[in-house]
């Protein structure tokens, strides 16, 4: 893995997503390598090929200062803040540099009442409970899309295991936080093995969640490139699954599956449907 620091100019920065007004991303690039990552397209901010997306950490170090500045400067003090929308802001640098608690402390310390948003697939931001519990409006969404470890292995290269996910989820139930889980991408085999996503739902419900994100998986040309090499090198007999994936039929078949599995579970889907990214209906926007 190749770490680099830098300094960035502005650390809060305007949204196009359905439910954040403004990011935070700490770090450029994510060591989890995720196979089907729509952020892999950063790399050309730093001069890095898609492909390389997984073996590089481009460090903010001067965010938490920088955050600091941008905060004085907001005049919208009930926007809604991500933190983050393309990395993680508890991959493993995150143990090292700890950039995302300093925000936290930035956010806490100013007693920020706009809701303060945190995704992740990293069971790290246990750590951080104490101070996400003086943000007067925290939201904490851990990502969750398989119970079988050595799928999310192969497709979450270095992220946390489904078991640790999980049971940070519980901490942060525990703690009286109320979090959510967002089963994204949906992942297409689920189709065919829809007892696997019931398994999924269940285990996230049994954590004390009781909201979810639900979104269909990413297939643009660029991500399948990656992807697609992927699957053909080491899980080949799922390509047609994947393949099919960008139909229809296949979306219309996998919302139903969501929508009779969450009353089963008694989960509730935020925003009232499954999210998409097809060519088609490109319903979130890349943002930076």
């Amino acid at each position: 893995m190749r770490y680099k620091e830098v300094d960035a100019k502005h650390i809060l920065t305007r949204s196009s997503l359905p439910d954040a007004d403004y990011v935070i991303n700490p770090y450029v690039g994510c060591e989890f390598g995720c196979s089907y990552c729509y952020a892999s397209f950063m790399g050309r901010t730093v001069g890095e090929s898609i492909d390389a997306w997984g073996s590089y950490v481009y460090v903010k170090r001067n965010a938490v200062e920088l955050l600091e500045s941008d905060l004085a400067a907001l005049k919208d003090r009930k926007a809604t803040i991500l933190i983050s929308s393309v990395t993680d802001p508890y991959q493993g640098a995150e143990a090292r540099y700890r950039l995302t608690r300093g925000i936290l402390e930035v956010l806490a310390a100013d007693g920020y009442p706009g809701e303060v948003g945190i995704l992740t697939k990293s069971s790290l931001v246990a750590r951080d409970i104490d101070i996400i519990k003086r943000l007067p409006r925290p939201d904490v969404g851990m990502t969750i899309t398989t119970t079988d470890d050595e799928l999310g292995r192969f497709l979450e290269v270095r992220a946390s295991a489904t078991g640790a996910r999980l049971d940070a989820l519980k901490r942060l139930h525990d703690a009286g936080l109320r979090p959510y889980a967002f089963v994204g991408p949906l992942l297409p085999h689920f189709r065919h093995r829809p007892e696997l996503l019931d398994e999924l739902l269940g285990r996230i419900a049994g954590s004390g969640v009781r909201e979810v994100y639900v979104e269909q998986i990413n297939l643009k040309p660029y991500i399948r490139g990656r992807l697609w090499e992927r699957i053909k090198m080491e899980r080949p007999e799922m390509l047609a699954m994947y393949e099919e994936a960008g139909g229809e039929a296949h979306r219309r078949e996998m919302d139903a599956m969501v929508g009779r599995l969450l009353e089963k579970h008694s989960l509730r889907l935020r925003l009232g449907e499954v999210l998409y990214h097809p060519e088609w209906m490109n319903r979130r926007r890349d943002t930076v």
